[in-house]
């Protein structure tokens, strides 16, 4: 039983939290349960640095369970029919914990549904900051997409994907920031997309076992990249070339979002600026392997890491150009 297959028995529909009659758990406890869940999962980048205001450490957490949850219920799930299922009872906890503050704002109430402890943490976190529902709906559309397409035609409709998959992430972080502005969606937006594209270009071999294929057929075209060529794995010139393309193409995205960082308060510009440069290196780790991704994944080291997050410390303190 894998780590997510224990978490779902004991907070998934049919564990004995949701079929029994105990309570729900506390604030303190949910808000406790999402911060172990951000901590434990492995990611390029650490979800909360130690630079964040100590005030929003708790709502990022909370936000990050979130996603790490409906990630998992996408991708961990053995067979598309169960993870659907599942993709599903997770949309109707996100309205019902949405009905519950309607119904709280109307001061009427009615039967009440039993949250998973991540809204339970989350709910004084939507409240707090105004964070939309269609963030959190579209996030959940993007991961029962992985379900129903395995390949997309063209770069646009990849677009298309990573508005859902990705941006909304950037969305709630800018509502975190109380810093929601037209420009600021647009650069997050950006910054959102490149890091999702990195990502794709970092997992090409591994989303590959797992039956998903995110590198556009209208590109692998263009480079003269076969179908057979990519089902056995190989690695020649045309992947070479279709690989540097794409990952120029990520680097654009990402250092158009770059003017976000100064827009945004105090500390909070560090940690957005790390998470841009920070795909800006996974990039350069992918070029440095020379776009062999099928042999080595490329990834940012601990001491990569911080010495990222001293560069982005510099910048904020203007010691060094942006």
């Amino acid at each position: 039983m894998t780590v997510f297959e224990h978490e779902l028995a004991a907070w998934g529909p049919d564990s004995a939290y949701f079929e029994g009659t105990d309570a729900p758990v506390s604030l303190s406890e949910a808000q406790a349960y999402c911060r172990r869940v951000a901590l434990g999962h492995y990611e390029n980048f650490p979800v909360v640095s130690w630079v964040l205001p100590r005030e929003l450490r708790t709502h990022f957490f909370n936000v990050y369970a979130f996603c790490r949850w409906a990630d998992d219920l996408g991708d961990e799930i053995e067979g598309a029919e169960r993870s659907l299922a599942l993709l599903s009872w997770w949309r109707s906890q996100l309205e019902a914990c949405y009905a519950g503050l309607l119904q709280a704002g109307q001061q009427h109430g009615s039967e009440t549904v039993k949250l998973h402890p991540v809204f339970i943490a989350l709910t004084p976190t939507i409240v707090e900051f105004d964070l939309p529902q269609q963030a959190f709906d579209d996030l959940i559309q993007a991961f029962e997409q992985d379900q129903r397409v395995q390949e997309y035609e063209t770069f646009a409709q990849l677009l298309e994907y990573c508005q859902r998959s990705a941006n909304p992430v950037g969305r709630l972080v800018l509502h975190l920031c109380r810093s929601v502005t037209e420009e600021n969606l647009a650069w997050s937006d950006s910054i959102c997309t490149g890091l999702q594209l990195a990502n794709f270009w970092q997992d090409v071999a591994r989303d590959y076992e797992i039956g998903r294929i995110y590198l556009p057929a209208e590109d692998r075209r263009q480079f003269g990249y076969t179908r057979e060529q990519l089902e056995n794995r190989e690695f020649n010139s045309a992947f070479q070339c279709l690989l540097a393309f794409e990952v120029e193409r990520a680097r654009k995205y990402l250092r158009d979002g770059l003017p976000l960082v100064p827009r945004l308060p105090g500390r909070l510009q560090v940690d957005i600026d790390l998470f841009a440069r920070g795909g800006l290196r996974i990039l350069d780790h992918v070029e440095g392997v020379q776009f062999n991704v099928w042999k080595t994944r490329p990834v940012v080291s601990k001491g990569e890491f911080f010495g990222l997050l001293m560069q982005s410390l510099a910048r904020r303190w203007g010691l060094l150009g942006r």
